[in-house]
């Protein structure tokens, strides 16, 4: 039987939790997902590049992603993307960019938000 995999990053750890009990406090699956996916082994995860989020993305839409963000090529699409983390190259590249914490004060009921992983 495989031993279960800790996280060791402080900060991770506390977003996981909060992002826990606020999903526990707003009754929403949004941010249970997220923090689900942030949760996993880091060898399961994958980074996600600009050009995955102008394929998927809708104009004028909120997009969680609980992973870090490549910017590879500029972004085309009017989106609000909130991340884990952002390369340097992504952060010079996306205009409307913010933390998962920020969006979740910004919007705890999870509401309108596509999670891209």
């Amino acid at each position: 039987m495989k031993p279960k995999s800790y996280k060791t990053n402080d900060n991770l750890k506390v977003l996981i939790r909060e992002l826990k009990q606020l999903s526990t406090k707003e009754k929403t699956q949004t941010w249970k997902a997220v923090a689900n996916y942030l949760d996993k082994p880091i060898r399961k995860t994958k980074p996600i590049n600009i050009s995955r989020i102008n394929k998927f993305a809708k104009d004028n839409e909120t997009i969680v992603i609980p992973t870090k963000v490549l910017g590879n090529t500029n972004l085309t699409k009017n989106v609000s993307i909130a991340a884990y983390s952002f390369s340097t190259s992504a952060k010079n590249k996306i205009k409307d960019k913010m933390s998962i914490q920020d969006l979740m004060k910004k919007n705890p009921k999870g509401k309108n938000i596509r999670i891209m992983i």
